[in-house]
């Protein structure tokens, strides 16, 4: 990718969780080229230093800063707290992507304890966790009687959880994600606190590892055609998440319509999975 000319343009600060490959990736991708100071951070280590560098190769001007933390565990997120602190100063977007499907796409009593502890940990947990660090990052920052500071979690609506086949630790997770994004931009308000902004994020069905894993094969040719690859969902979403500029509106990739369209034509050129 080539980057965009934005010296008219106001490079913003950017945090993504689970920036080391998929969407994460994608999404620090577009806000490097956009202009934007990006902050990435990512629990496997090596997965993450792979992707700084192919960053750093892409868009060798940009400023990019990572961090090995998994949102999971509160003394990683108290480290990346004061790591984002330094290195931004400010944070203008903090955008919610670290997440987990599991290991396996199983009905719930075929799931091991550890694997429904560990997508509910990363999804529900990790997301409340780190949007409190964002919340309180940016209550030091200038105020504002607008929102100029917001948050994007990538929950599930009652829609996307049925069509979804992931398991249900996963589909509950996400669906709680929502809940929390709803909730706390009631909070906020109730406070008076008027800077803040906090969005549901719906990037749709995305061709990443984790869309694929443990799926029946004519599962993975059915998401084949209905999931979009990362840079194009990324394209669309970091336009979108920086032009943000309200208290709680919902991003989307696509409308739903559309995504039932994709869906509905994937069915016609094949069978769809069950």
């Amino acid at each position: 990718m080539k980057r965009t000319d934005s010296s008219n343009v106001r490079s913003y600060g950017i945090v993504v969780t689970g920036g080391g490959s998929g969407l994460g990736f994608s999404l620090a991708a577009g806000f490097l080229e956009a202009g934007d100071r990006v902050v990435i951070c990512g629990r496997d280590g090596r997965r993450l230093e792979y992707a700084v560098q192919e960053l750093q190769r892409r868009f060798p001007e940009g400023v990019l800063y990572s961090m090995v933390c998994d949102v999971s565990k509160s003394s990683d997120l108290e480290r990346f707290s004061s790591f984002v602190l330094d290195k931004l100063g400010m944070v203008d977007r903090w955008i919610n992507n670290a997440g987990s499907a599991g290991l396996r796409k199983r009905p719930l009593w075929e799931l091991g304890s550890e694997d429904i502890c560990e997508v509910c940990a990363t999804n529900l947990a990790g997301t409340m966790m780190a949007s409190a660090v964002a919340v309180n990052l940016m209550l030091r920052q200038p105020p504002s009687r607008r929102p100029v500071y917001h948050i994007f979690n990538m929950g599930f609506s009652w829609f996307g959880a049925g069509f979804s086949r992931t398991s249900v630790p996963h589909r509950t997770s996400k669906l709680a994600v929502a809940t929390v994004t709803a909730l706390l931009q009631k909070e906020l308000r109730a406070k008076g606190t008027r800077a803040i902004g906090v969005h549901e994020l719906s990037p749709g069905l995305v061709k990443t590892a984790l869309l694929f894993r443990d799926a029946a094969p004519e599962t993975v040719d059915f998401l084949q055609k209905v999931a979009e690859e990362p840079e194009i969902v990324a394209r669309v979403l970091v336009r979108k998440i920086r032009a943000a500029s309200d208290f709680s509106s919902r991003v989307r990739y696509a409308s739903f319509s559309s995504v039932a369209f994709r869906a509905f034509a994937a069915a016609l050129s094949g069978r769809a999975p069950g």
